[in-house]
Formats: C-alpha cells, sequence, structure tokens
C-alpha cells in the first residue's frame, strides 16, 4: 500500500502540469492550453526553418506530429522578446527540442549546450532533414535575406557592416 501511495505522490505532479498543445505555429514554436487561458512557448535550446523558408513546412509539420493535441509538460527559461515562454518542453515525455534536432529539423541555438550540438552534428552528418540539402540557410540569416536591412555596406578603412532593426552590426551574411 505505501508504494502505490509513495507512487501516486510521484506521479501527481507531473500530472497536474501536463497541458494540452492547442497550436503547432512553427518548427520551435506552440501555444498550450492551461486552464482558460493560453501560452505561447518557444522550445528552448533550437532555431527551427522560418515557414517560408526551405524546410520550414516540414519542421512544423515534425513538431506538430510530436506535439499537437498531446499533453505537454514545459520547464520555463525565459521570456522572448515577442512575449513567448522559451522553456523546455516534453511532450508525452519526449523532449521537443531533442527530438527536432534528432530529425534534422533545427539548429542547435546554444553553442555552449554539447548534448544539443552534438545532435545537431549526428543529424548534419547523416544528411537527415535539413542537412540533405546542399547548402542549408540558418534562420538568423534567413529573417533579414528580403529586407533592406540585410544590405552589407563597406566602412571607410574597409570594415563590412549592415543595419538589424536599426543598430550597426558588424556581421554580415
Amino acid at each position: 500500500m505505501r508504494i502505490l501511495f509513495a507512487t501516486l505522490l510521484l506521479i501527481a505532479p507531473l500530472a497536474a502540469h501536463a497541458h494540452e498543445v492547442i497550436r503547432v505555429a512553427d518548427g520551435d514554436s506552440m501555444t498550450l492550453q492551461i486552464g482558460t487561458r493560453q501560452l505561447k512557448l518557444r522550445l528552448a535550446g533550437i532555431d527551427a526553418p522560418e515557414i517560408k523558408q526551405a524546410f520550414g513546412l516540414q519542421a512544423r509539420r515534425s513538431l506538430h506530429q510530436l506535439c499537437f493535441g498531446k499533453d505537454a509538460q514545459y520547464d520555463a527559461e525565459a521570456i522572448d522578446r515577442f512575449g513567448r515562454t522559451v522553456a523546455t518542453v516534453r511532450c508525452n515525455g519526449v523532449d521537443a527540442s531533442r527530438a527536432q534536432l534528432e530529425r534534422g529539423m533545427a539548429w542547435a541555438f546554444r553553442q555552449k549546450d554539447r548534448d544539443l550540438k552534438a545532435l545537431e552534428t549526428a543529424a548534419r552528418s547523416n544528411k537527415i532533414g535539413l542537412w540533405s540539402a546542399p547548402h542549408p540557410v540558418a534562420p538568423w540569416r534567413f529573417r533579414y535575406a528580403g529586407s533592406p536591412d540585410a544590405i552589407c555596406h563597406a566602412g571607410p578603412r574597409g570594415g563590412r557592416y549592415r543595419w538589424v532593426n536599426g543598430r550597426k552590426m558588424y556581421s554580415c551574411p
């Protein structure tokens, strides 16, 4: 009887924090239904292709298949500039960030996280998902590719820069 009670005590908090995934926006963000409110989440540690980018729809489909309509648990880490909660998310016990990397549907965003970087490297070397393309474009480069801010300028002493969101950046794609 004590073992049953101890097991219930361990499982109860997990079930209390599981919420249904009601929307998958792209390959690295989703919305959870939490009671009467909705919470937008961004997967921590990865950056998936944008919807209009090569492999963007595939990345969204992959995350949709992994999480949509399923119970998700999350550990919040931060709030991004769009007001989304950046979190480690597990859908039915599967870490969504790790799964997206294993499927070749995202870049490891944190260079310091060796585990995530190793998953990206494995997918890259096996040419899985977006790594099957000859020259995949990172989403952070794609976001500025069509904007006037992406124009590279030459400085008076030969340095190259571009304007991004009103700020001078010294990295040109």
